[in-house]
C-alpha cells in the first residue's frame, strides 16, 4: 500500500508536468494587435498598429499581384480589419506561426519601412509601417499650398532657388513632426506633440522669414500626415540650405525634462549611403549638381562619402550652435549633441537636425509647451543658433555671403 502511494504521487506529479509542457508548447500570446489606422497622402499609404505590449515583425514584399506582408510575432489580431485607401487595395489576415499575418495588397511596386514606437502619454506601444509609390514627388497640393507670400508668413515648402543663384535668400526648411493619424507623444494633461511641434515650427520659420537674408519654409502647414522620406523631398525641392525637425520628447519617468538636439549617426549615413547607390540611376542630384548615375561604383562611393562627411559635420556645428542657445531659455537634458539614426536626418548632402524641444511627459514641460509665450522663446532660442551657424557659414551665391564678403570686420546689413 506504501508503495502504491508513493507511485500514486509520483504519478500525479508527472502528469501535472506534462500537462505544464503541453500548456507551453502552444502559441504564446504576447500582444494584441488593438486597432490598425490607414493614412494616404499622394506619396503612399501609412499603416499602424496599436499593440498592446512590443512585438517583434517582419515585413516584405511579394509580386504578382503586389502584396505587402507584415508579420506580427506571437500577437493575435482584436480589431477589425481598416477599410482599403491609397496604394492599398485589399487588406487580409491569418495566422502566421505563433502569430498575426497581415497582406495588404497594393496597385503597383512599392517601397516599404517600418517602425516601432514606444509608448508616450497616453499613447501605447504602436507599429509604424510605411508603403512609399516610388518616384512620388509631386509638389504639395493646392489644400497644403501657402495661401501668402508676405516674408512673414509661414509658407509650405516649393521649389525656391537653384543652387547656382546670385543673391538668393538661404533657405530652412523646418519640419513639424508627427501629424494626423500619427499624434506623436501627450502629456498627461492632453497635450498632442504633433499640435505644439507645429506651432513651434510656425514661430520658427516666422522668425527666419523676419531676418533678411534669409527664408523659413514649412513641410507640413497642418494637422496631415507627411511619410518621412516626403519630408526630406520637400525640403529638397525647395532647395533648402539646412533641414530642421522639430519634436517634443517622451519618457515613461515623468521626473524627466529638458531639451536635446540630435544628428545623424555614423551608422544612420552608411545605411542611408548604400540606398542611395543602389538606386542612384533615380537618385536626385546632389547638392552642387553633382550626378551620381553617370559615375562608376568606386567613384559614386567616393563622392557619397565626401557629401556625407561633409554634411554630418556641418549638422554638427549648426546642432551645437542650437544647443547652446537653447541652454539660455531652459533646463538642457543632454549637454552634447547626440547621435542617431532618424530617417528625417538622412539627406546626405543637406546638415541636418532634430531638437525635441522639451519633454512632454513631463508636467512642467508640458504646461510651457502648451503657452504660446513659451512656444516663441524656443522658435527664438533656434532661430538664434541657426543664424549664429550661417554668419559664420554662409553658402557662397547668398546674400549673407555677398554682404560678409563686402562688409567684413562690422556689423552686417541686409535690405
Amino acid at each position: 500500500m506504501m508503495e502504491q502511494g508513493f507511485l500514486g504521487k509520483h504519478l500525479a506529479l508527472a502528469l501535472r508536468l506534462a500537462a505544464c509542457l503541453a500548456a507551453g508548447s502552444g502559441p504564446l500570446i504576447a500582444a494584441e494587435i488593438r486597432d490598425i489606422r490607414l493614412a494616404s497622402d499622394e506619396n503612399g499609404t501609412r499603416v499602424v498598429l496599436d499593440l498592446s505590449a512590443p512585438a517583434k515583425h517582419k515585413a516584405f514584399l511579394l509580386d504578382s499581384p503586389h502584396r505587402v506582408v507584415l508579420d506580427v510575432a506571437r500577437s493575435s489580431l482584436k480589431t477589425a480589419l481598416p477599410a482599403v485607401e491609397g496604394a492599398i487595395t485589399q487588406v487580409r489576415s491569418g495566422k502566421h506561426d505563433n502569430g498575426v499575418r497581415l497582406v495588404f495588397e497594393v496597385k503597383g511596386p512599392v517601397t516599404i519601412e517600418t517602425h516601432n514606437v514606444a509608448p508616450s502619454g497616453e499613447a501605447g506601444n504602436r507599429l509604424l509601417l510605411e508603403i512609399s509609390v516610388p518616384g512620388a514627388v509631386k509638389i504639395a497640393s493646392a489644400a497644403v499650398a501657402a495661401v501668402s507670400t508676405s516674408p512673414a508668413t509661414p509658407i509650405a515648402i516649393r521649389p525656391a532657388h537653384a543652387p547656382t543663384d546670385s543673391g538668393r535668400d538661404i533657405i530652412i526648411a523646418v519640419d513639424a513632426g508627427h501629424g494626423g493619424v500619427d499624434p506623436g507623444a501627450s502629456g498627461r494633461r492632453g497635450t498632442r506633440e504633433k499640435d505644439v511641434v507645429l506651432e513651434i515650427a510656425r514661430a520658427l520659420v516666422a522668425r527666419i522669414n523676419r531676418e533678411p537674408g534669409m527664408k523659413g519654409v514649412l513641410t507640413r502647414d497642418g494637422d496631415y500626415f507627411i511619410p518621412h522620406r516626403e519630408r526630406m523631398l520637400r525640403a529638397r525641392r525647395a532647395k533648402a540650405d539646412m533641414f530642421v525637425s522639430i519634436h517634443a520628447d517622451a519618457i515613461a519617468n515623468p521626473e524627466v525634462s529638458g531639451s536635446s538636439v540630435y544628428v545623424l549617426s555614423e551608422r544612420g549615413a552608411s545605411s542611408e549611403a548604400a540606398r542611395w547607390l543602389a538606386e542612384r540611376e533615380n537618385a536626385a542630384d546632389l547638392k552642387g549638381g553633382v550626378k551620381l548615375d553617370d559615375k562608376d561604383a568606386a567613384l559614386a562611393n567616393v563622392l557619397m562619402d565626401l557629401s556625407q562627411t561633409a554634411s554630418i559635420a556641418a549638422s554638427m556645428t549648426a546642432a551645437e550652435s542650437v544647443l547652446l542657445s537653447l541652454d539660455r531659455v531652459g533646463e538642457v537634458r543632454k549637454p552634447r549633441v547626440q547621435q542617431a539614426g532618424f530617417i528625417v536626418l538622412k539627406s546626405p548632402d543637406i546638415p541636418s537636425m532634430l531638437v525635441e524641444t522639451a519633454f512632454i511627459s513631463n508636467r512642467d514641460d508640458e504646461r510651457k509647451l502648451a503657452t504660446p509665450a513659451h512656444r516663441q522663446k524656443l522658435a527664438n532660442a533656434i532661430f538664434s543658433g541657426i543664424e549664429s551657424y550661417f554668419q559664420g557659414n554662409a553658402p557662397d551665391g547668398t546674400r549673407l555671403a555677398t554682404a560678409r564678403r563686402g562688409g567684413a570686420g562690422g556689423p552686417i546689413e541686409l535690405r
